[in-house]
C-alpha cells in the first residue's frame, strides 16, 4: 500500500457520505488508522435521505468495529449482538427491515425458520444446474463483446451474469432482467444521485422499487401456482420445512434480497477482480497457465480484496465489552468487513493481492455464525465461471482507466470501468 501520509483520526468520519467517494487507497489508510488507535470508534449519525423519507429520526450513534477478531467475535456472539432491529445504521421500523433485508435483519428462532425453508435455494443439486447455465451465460457475454475489442464490464459481462442466474433460480422470464437490474441499483445505490430521478425523493426511490421487485414476484408466484415449473420460486412456494412455509410477504422480501445481495455484490467482486488482475499483470498470467491449481485460492482473494459487503449492524442486547470499550444494551455496532479483509494482525501483507493466499480466513461473506452468507457457495462459482472463459477466451483483457465508483458506505462498489482487448479474443 502506497504512503499516503499521515491520517488522524479527526479527519476520518465514517458517516460523512463523501468519505465513501474518496479513493479506495484513501479510504484503506483511515481504516488503517482506526485499526491501530481506536478500533471500536464511535461515530456521530447524520441524517440521510431515508431518515425523512420513512420518518426515522437520527439515531444516537453507533461504534465502528475495524478488527478481524472484533468482527468474528461480534458475528459469533448474536445473543449478545442482535440483527432483529437492522443491518442498518438506521433505526427503521420491523416492517421495513423485513420487507427489504428479510431474515438478515432477524434473530433465532425466525430466522432460522426462514433459513431452513429458503436453504432449497441454495441445494448441491440446484447449484449444479446453476453452473452449466453459468458456462453458457458467460459464453453468451462473451460472444456479444468479443469482435468490439472494447467493452462496459460491469453493464457487458459483471452485472448481467449473476442477474441472469438469480432469475433463473427464481423463473423470472428474461425479458424482465433489465427491469430487475435497473430496481437493483436503486435498492444499491440509493445515495448515489445517479440512481435516482430528477424531482424524486431518494428514500420514496428505494421503497418503490423494492414495492416493483415484490410486485414481479408476486406475479411469478401466481403463475407458478397455476404452472409448477422447476425452479425456485415453485420450490419455495410448495416447500414446507416442520409443517411451516413461506407466506407470500416472506417470498417477496426473500427475493430483493437475493437480487440485492445475491446479484449485486457478485458483479463488483467480478469487478474488483478485473482490476486486480489488470494491474497484475504476471499474476493473471499466472492463473490463466493453471487456471485448476489456482482457481479455489484465487476466487477466495477475489472475494477478500473486493469485500462487496462492507459493513453490517448490530445491536447490543447486554452490559459487554468489546476489546476495551464499554458497551450497553441498546447500543449500535457496525461490523466493517473491509477492515477487517486488511487487518495487519491475520493477513500476511494484506495489501498485496495474492491468488495463492492460504490461509485466508477473509469476512467477504460476513463472519462466522448464524448469518454467514447462505449464497457464498453461489459466488464462488459464479466468479470461477466467469474467469475461466475470460482468461480464455479474452487472454489479454484488461480494464482502461478509472472506475466509476458507487457512492455507499455499505457497498464497495463499481458502477462502470471500460475494459479492452485483442478483437476476436487473440492475444497479442
Amino acid at each position: 500500500m502506497r504512503d499516503l501520509g499521515p491520517v488522524s483520526l479527526s479527519d476520518i468520519d465514517l458517516s460523512d457520505l463523501a468519505f465513501w467517494a474518496r479513493p479506495i487507497a484513501e479510504r484503506d489508510e483511515a481504516f488503517r488508522v482506526l485499526r491501530r488507535q481506536r478500533p471500536v470508534a464511535f461515530f456521530e449519525e447524520r441524517q440521510t435521505f431515508l431518515n425523512s423519507a420513512i420518518n426515522v429520526p437520527k439515531g444516537r450513534g453507533y461504534y465502528a468495529v475495524t478488527r478481524h477478531p472484533d468482527v468474528v467475535w461480534v458475528s459469533k456472539h448474536p445473543d449478545i449482538y442482535s440483527s432483529a432491529q437492522g443491518i442498518f445504521v438506521q433505526d427503521f421500523p420491523p416492517v421495513f427491515l423485513e420487507f427489504i433485508g428479510s431474515m438478515i435483519n432477524m434473530d433465532d428462532p425466525r430466522h432460522a425458520r426462514l433459513r431452513r425453508i429458503v436453504s432449497a435455494a441454495f441445494s448441491p443439486r440446484v447449484m449444479g444446474d446453476l453452473e452449466e447455465a453459468m458456462h453458457v451465460e458467460v459464453d453468451r457475454l462473451i460472444d456479444a463483446v468479443v469482435d468490439r475489442g472494447e467493452c462496459e464490464f460491469v453493464a457487458d459481462i459483471a452485472a448481467p451474469l449473476p442477474l441472469a442466474i438469480i432469475c433463473r433460480m427464481m423463473g423470472i422470464p428474461d425479458e424482465e432482467r433489465q427491469f430487475v437490474f435497473d430496481r437493483a441499483n436503486v435498492l444499491i445505490g440509493g445515495g448515489d444521485p445517479e440512481y435516482i430521478a430528477e424531482g424524486v425523493d431518494a428514500g420514496v426511490a428505494v421503497l418503490t422499487a423494492a414495492q416493483e421487485l415484490a410486485e414481479l414476484t408476486e406475479r411469478t408466484a401466481a403463475s407458478r401456482r397455476q404452472d409448477p415449473r422447476p425452479d425456485v420460486t415453485t420450490a419455495l412456494i410448495n416447500a414446507n420445512v416442520d409443517g411451516e412455509a413461506l407466506t407470500q410477504a416472506e417470498l417477496s422480501s426473500f427475493f430483493i434480497l437475493l437480487v440485492v445481495a445475491g446479484s449485486e455484490t457478485t458483479r463488483h467482486a467480478i469487478t474488483h477482480g478485473l482490476l486486480a488482475l489488470t494491474e497484475r499483470p504476471q499474476a493473471a498470467a499466472a492463473w490463466r497457465a493453471d487456471f485448476d491449481r489456482l482457481s479455489r485460492t484465487a476466487v477466495e482473494e477475489i472475494i477478500r480484496w473486493a469485500s462487496p459487503a462492507m459493513a453490517m449492524r448490530r445491536t447490543v442486547t447486554e452490559p459487554t465489552t468489546l476489546g476495551d470499550q464499554r458497551l450497553e444494551p441498546g447500543d449500535k455496532v457496525v461490523m466493517y468487513y473491509n477492515s477487517a479483509n486488511r487487518d495487519e494482525e491475520v493477513f500476511a501483507d494484506p495489501f498485496e493481492f495474492d491468488l495463492a493466499r492460504d490461509p485466508n480466513p477473509h469476512l467477504g461473506f460476513g463472519g462466522p455464525g448464524p448469518h454467514f452468507c447462505l449464497g457464498a457457495h453461489l459466488a464462488r462459482r459464479e466468479i470461477a465461471v466467469t474467469f475461466r472463459h475470460l482468461l480464455a477466451r479474452l487472454p489479454d483483457i484488461r480494464a482502461v482507466g478509472q472506475p466509476e465508483q458507487l457512492r455507499s458506505g455499505t457497498v464497495n462498489g463499481v458502477k462502470r470501468l471500460r475494459a479492452e482487448f485483442t478483437p476476436g479474443g487473440e492475444p497479442r
